[in-house]
């Protein structure tokens, strides 16, 4: 009886000694948990930053499309009065002037394209955001849950225990 007194003093004293090493366990834990929800918000940032780059490319590319589109209805609609008889064409000749406004219609489909195209990266791009801000407000969710349920310990019926 003896030793198991002595023992179970002994090991009292262990936990004693043992909870400040926990609580710079704890401390270490927690500093390394910082360090990586920082380096998380900082990729976060920069996947951010690239995404509006890249939107704002995307939109510079929609506005010089839309000023060729421009141009080349205006040239359309010249080479259509042209083909009518309504202008004077000067030295074209009827063929000339079919194989001009078919290349303009060429022209103006392959722009149209690359306007779905762009349309499709700038929805893309939405989406990629949509979801980041998703995903953080999930990390934040969580981050809160965990608090919560680090402050009070849980037994094993799933009740909280103070």
């Amino acid at each position: 009886r003896k030793q198991a007194a002595e023992y179970s003093t002994s090991s009292s004293e262990e936990e004693l000694e043992s909870k400040p090493s926990l609580t710079h366990k704890a401390k270490r834990a927690l500093r390394k948990r910082r360090k990586l929800e920082k380096e998380t918000k900082q990729l976060i940032k920069q996947e951010e930053l690239k995404r509006l780059h890249k939107a704002q490319a995307v939109q510079r590319q929609l506005e010089e499309l839309e000023e060729r589109q421009r141009a080349l209805e205006i040239f359309g609609v010249e080479l259509e009065r042209e083909l009518r008889g309504e202008a004077d064409s000067g030295t074209k000749d009827e063929n000339q002037m079919l194989h001009e406004w078919f290349e303009l219609v060429m022209e103006k489909n392959k722009l149209m394209r690359y306007e779905s195209e762009l349309l499709i990266i700038a929805q893309e791009l939405e989406l990629e955001d949509h979801q980041s801000r998703l995903e953080q407000k999930l990390r934040e969710k969580m981050a809160i849950d965990g608090k919560s349920q680090g402050t009070a310990c849980s037994s094993p019926h799933g009740r909280s225990v103070p």
